[in-house]
């Protein structure tokens, strides 16, 4: 693969990251706080999350850990997108060829490489943006003294806002590069099934708006495609989701569990909340995911890359 396609591809995923976590992160937020939400509810659902929200927090309450995901997202899309790519030309003769078994280990390829920038990506953004939830929880019980591990230093106040800097210092001076890549198995075990149902889907779905004068898919076509494979894959994936939020989740609320693995958070949840509790944010994530992938495959296939790399020929 030539030097500047690749670069191209490079450019064309982090664009589309930029604008799509831009757009749907308020949504984000809210998946991530009704996910860690355990017995009693603090939010009836994603709007009533918002809204209190931006009650308590202000507007940029709802972009709380923005930061991290606009600074790696790019990276992270760009690898993903990339990677499939590579492993379909790679794995098929053909390019244009449909070989299903082909696309899903292509797919499969791609989810293993993202999760290199996912996970510390993830784990950063969960501590930020489940701040405010715990905020509230503490002041629903805040004669009960806290048994939860801060992550943060002892002589930090106890409502001190974290930062993604401070988060990441701590791990890596208590834990090591290891901290910052806890819940890398339950990443893995959501990624790798996520990019084996997305991209087969996505690549057929697309395949049926294609336009022989162009060579390539209408973007509205290869929008709606995105947003259509992206939420199938994504409401699917939604109980390895739950797993991975409650497991790297690090700062706990009063009586909430804590987790020794995959298995020990699926048995806990199971028996303490029953198997719904496995679908929280179901409707978030596809929120979340449909859009963001939408405009992923519609900036891949409009050629922004190509065109940015024109300017400088």
């Amino acid at each position: 693969m030539p030097k500047s396609c690749i670069t191209a591809k490079l450019i064309n995923g982090g664009v589309a990251g930029l604008v799509g976590v831009t757009c749907v992160f308020p949504i984000d937020l809210a998946k991530t706080r009704l996910q860690n939400q355990h017995g009693k509810d603090i939010y009836k659902g994603m709007i009533d999350c918002l809204v209190k929200t931006a009650r308590a927090e202000g507007f940029l309450g709802m972009y709380r850990g923005a930061a991290v995901n606009l600074t790696l997202v790019t990276p992270e899309k760009a690898i993903k997108l990339a990677a499939n790519d590579f492993f379909r030309q790679l794995l098929m003769e053909d390019g244009m060829q449909r070989n299903l078994k082909m696309e899903m280990l292509a797919g499969c390829g791609a989810g293993m490489c993202q999760v290199v920038v996912t996970c510390p990506m993830e784990m950063l953004k969960i501590q930020l943006q489940d701040a405010g939830r715990l905020a509230v929880h503490r002041q629903g019980s805040a004669s009960a003294p806290s048994s939860s591990r801060s992550y943060t230093t002892r002589s930090a106040p106890t409502h001190k806002r974290p930062s993604a800097t401070l988060i990441a210092w701590e791990l890596l001076r208590t834990r090591g590069l290891s901290g910052l890549y806890k819940g890398l198995g339950a990443t893995l075990l959501r990624d790798i099934p996520f990019s084996i149902i997305y991209f087969p889907l996505f690549a057929n779905l697309n395949n049926l708006g294609f336009n022989e004068r162009t060579g390539k898919a209408s973007f509205a076509h290869s929008f709606m495609s995105g947003c259509v494979a992206g939420s199938i894959a994504a409401v699917t994936v939604t109980p390895l989701d739950v797993l991975k939020t409650r497991i790297q989740t690090l700062k706990k609320g009063l009586g909430e569990d804590s987790y020794s693995g995959i298995t020990d958070c699926a048995r806990k949840i199971w028996i303490q909340e029953g198997p719904s509790a496995l679908m929280k944010g179901a409707g978030c994530r596809a929120l979340v995911i449909a859009p963001l992938f939408g405009i992923a495959q519609g900036v891949y296939f409009i050629g922004i890359g190509e065109r940015i790399l024109k300017c400088f020929e």
